[in-house]
């Protein structure tokens, strides 16, 4: 194995444990969402609201930084 190929290999190992990282996060989010993230939909607050619209603004960053919106387009 050449040292570029050698690099290539560590390059993906460590990328695929990142995606393996990264979905297993989704997938505790995509829960804690159909839980309403634990509020009671009865008694939602300000303090309730506000955190999900930070929690959104910091989603939209990582989509806007995907797909090149927003600051992040060419």
């Amino acid at each position: 194995m050449t040292k570029r190929e050698s690099n290539q290999q560590r390059s993906l190992e460590a990328f695929l444990a990142k995606k393996a990282e990264f979905d297993a996060l989704l997938a505790e989010l995509q829960q804690a969402s159909e839980d309403h993230f634990g509020a009671d939909p009865e008694a939602v607050l300000w303090g309730e609201a506000a955190w999900l619209a930070d929690a959104t603004a910091k989603l939209k960053d990582i989509a806007d930084q995907h797909s090149r919106r927003g600051e992040y387009e060419a």
